[in-house]
């Protein structure tokens, strides 16, 4: 534990340095290490080799844990999009002159240290990284034991750049064993903030233990509701996106709201989901809908934990409701807050659900996928926020900056 307070301090410290770091040399080290991604392509797959076989291929995690030479060069391409970022560092927020002739500012500046707990996607290192350079904020990575070897590859990459701007001490990758964790949530002399991505376990044992301030990054129990007025063609192609583009992620749909209405539609509409081998758990009406018209092999009556799960895998719960509040009432029990979509052509409908659904982000006629900061035009994501503290959605370089008061008089005081 004294090794841990004693490298956090001395993040604490090198996080002082960023505040000379000019927006041209924080970029120059982004596309630096953009570069250098692409071009150490090799070792950091290798290294990323010995952690995919220690997982086996069937647990969700597997795809959040691999790397390949595609997913490097897209991650390669996000930190060249956070360089060409405007910085969010000194921007004024509010100015005014008081009767006194005291001048205020509040500008934008760094949090100064962010501590980021997370399991196993190495792609966040990454991301964090480039984000927290970007907004002038050192960072502590506490990765998991799944991701050990590919952490440790990367983090010696940015080291090595950041060496030769004296900064390589701005980003700590804490050991990789739970026993490590608990001094980071609680060491508020010298971590500002803490986000946790992962697992709704992690996220509430960061929460329960945490002294340091926690923005959550929460699971993704995500909906949609097909709508009596739902275009069948957008639903298909909307519910098949959402539940197989990567099932292993956030924004993956877990649960599909059906209008009874529209259930002769149910079997062209989850058709799509059959070529992926989903399962799927439905509510006795839907049952009766799909039987005969969907892989029995695939297909089970939905039992009350099938709702209010995030699945991470080829499998999807289906509800029936009689009308748009049913669904917005089931939404309201079960989400998780993230992601909810509604597919339907009624403009009043959309309205109501975009109004009503309290979440991150909600959309019509439109895959939950792009909830991520990328899709968003942020370049990259710390993390998707659930909270509605200082930030919601994905987050960027404007949620990971505070800001202060700058106050210039000609002498006055107060009487």
């Amino acid at each position: 534990m004294d090794s841990i307070l004693e490298q956090l301090h001395l993040t604490r410290q090198a996080a002082r340095k960023l505040i000379q770091l000019s927006n041209e040399d924080t970029n120059a080290i982004l596309n630096r290490l953009a570069d250098e991604t692409v071009r150490e392509t090799a070792r950091l797959l290798a290294a990323n080799q010995l952690d995919l076989e220690r997982m086996d291929p069937a647990d969700p995690k597997y795809d959040r844990l691999l790397l390949n030479p595609q997913r490097l060069q897209d991650i390669a391409q996000d930190i060249r999009k956070v360089a060409q970022l405007p910085s969010p560092l000194g921007r004024i927020l509010e100015e005014r002159t008081l009767p006194n002739g005291l001048e205020l500012k509040k500008i934008s500046v760094p949090m100064g240290v962010i501590g980021i707990v997370y399991e196993s996607r190495p792609n966040v290192t990454f991301d964090v990284f480039a984000l927290c350079l970007k907004s002038g904020n050192a960072a502590v990575l506490k990765g998991s034991r799944d991701a050990h070897f590919s952490n440790l590859a990367i983090v010696e990459l940015i080291q090595n750049i950041l060496a030769e701007y004296g900064l390589s001490q701005i980003v700590y990758l804490a050991p990789s064993e739970r026993d490590a964790l608990l001094p980071i949530l609680n060491a508020n002399a010298y971590i500002d903030l803490v986000i946790p991505r992962g697992s709704q376990g992690l996220i509430d044992f960061v929460r329960k233990n945490a002294t340091v301030p926690v923005i959550e990054t929460g699971a993704g129990i995500v909906h949609t509701y097909f709508d009596v007025s739902g275009d069948l063609a957008k639903g298909r192609a909307i519910v098949n996106n959402a539940k197989t583009r990567r099932v292993s992620v956030c924004n993956a749909l877990d649960t599909l709201i059906v209008h009874a209405a529209r259930l002769n539609d149910l079997a062209e509409l989850l058709a799509p989901l059959a070529e992926h081998q989903v399962e799927l758990f439905a509510d006795e009406t839907a049952l009766a809908q799909l039987q005969g018209k969907y892989p029995a092999e695939l297909l089970a009556l939905a039992e009350a934990q099938h709702f209010g799960t995030e699945f991470l895998s080829f499998k999807m719960s289906v509800k029936t409701v009689a009308n748009l509040q049913e669904a917005l009432d089931h939404i309201d029990h079960y989400s998780s807050r993230h992601s909810e979509t509604i597919v339907a052509e009624d403009p009043a409908v959309q309205e109501q659900f975009l109004r009503n659904v309290d979440a991150a982000v909600v959309y019509a006629n439109a895959s939950t996928a792009f909830t991520d900061g990328s899709q968003f035009g942020m370049g990259a994501e710390i993390g998707i926020s659930t909270q509605k503290l200082h930030a919601r959605g994905p987050m960027a370089l404007p949620e990971l900056t505070s800001y202060k008061w700058v106050v210039k008089g000609t002498g006055q005081i107060r009487s």
